[in-house]
């Protein structure tokens, strides 16, 4: 081929190179279309993070009402806030898409953070609103407290009127022991270890053992002490046994212990996410940093 015909080709073939390229670039690289994409990445992730906020925000409510009604409540809108963070996540998954390998990945990585979040946030919110510690403290502090005073009222009565040293020494005795149980009921209530609680139990029957021999002695004398000591009686195993779920207890260890430690990780692959959104360049715009909060 001569000279002047290569160097002809040659020109021609860079000019359409040339042209394909800046049709490319006006087509799939515009500046405004850049930012509008980025932008909205921008948006959709603030929205996420807001959710996230609120859901935290609702959740630590639930764990700390002290109604069925209130922990219900805001259960439901922590659930409610979840759900809208689960749409933003997957809308900003689709509009990555077309993002960088990096921000893919660290899209990836924040979904398998927030489904460990959502795990432990199910497990929480579903123990929040039993509220069984609550019950349990209600019944202790209220209608068992209710049966024991009228028991140590009658007690009283007998030691008042004792006629001997014997009668004496048995009603005091029921009425000691009776105060014990009472006594260990909170500090169950409290008790996470259920080694713990079988402790508490054992003393509680020891001082049971120790009312029943007592009043079984006064006879006839000790009728209203024993009618009193058998309803405090059955709601100590109502008490006991809305204590042994442990639901209050159980869930705010969760939501101070593993929901932070999630919750943390959550919010940090966020972050760098976002980060990582903010940093894409846009041809004549100038970069802003978002730095992880």
């Amino acid at each position: 081929m001569r000279p002047g015909i290569a160097n002809y080709a040659w020109g021609t073939a860079l000019l359409g190179a040339v042209l394909i390229t800046v049709v490319y670039f006006q087509v799939n690289q515009n500046p405004s279309k850049q930012l509008a994409a980025r932008t909205q990445r921008e948006k959709i992730a603030g929205e996420l993070n807001v959710a996230l906020v609120s859901a935290a925000e609702a959740e630590k409510s639930a764990v700390l009402a002290i109604t069925d009604e209130d922990s219900q409540k805001f259960a439901d809108q922590a659930r409610a806030a979840t759900a809208v963070a689960e749409q933003r996540r997957a809308e900003l998954g689709r509009l990555l898409a077309t993002g960088t390998p990096r921000e893919q990945q660290l899209h990836g990585e924040f979904s398998a953070a927030f489904e460990k979040l959502q795990q432990i946030d199910r497990q929480v919110l579903d123990l929040a609103v039993r509220n069984t510690n609550i019950k349990a403290a209600a019944l202790a502090f209220g209608p068992a407290a209710e049966a024991m005073r009228k028991m140590d009222a009658a007690l009283a009565d007998i030691i008042a009127k004792a006629s001997s040293t014997r009668e004496l020494r048995l009603a005091a005795g029921a009425q000691a022991a009776a105060l014990r149980i009472q006594a260990l009921l909170p500090p169950h209530i409290a008790e996470e270890n259920e080694q713990k609680e079988d402790a508490l139990e054992a003393q509680m029957a020891r001082q049971d053992a120790e009312v029943k021999k007592d009043l079984g002695e006064l006879g006839s004398r000790a009728a209203a002490a024993a009618a009193s000591y058998a309803r405090f009686d059955e709601l100590r195993v109502q008490i006991i046994k809305l204590s042994r779920e442990n639901t209050n207890v159980r869930s705010l260890a969760l939501s101070l212990n593993e929901k932070r430690s999630a919750e943390l990780a959550c919010r940090a692959s966020l972050a760098a996410l976002e980060a990582e959104i903010a940093a894409e360049p846009v041809a004549g715009v100038r970069q802003h940093i978002v730095r992880p909060r």
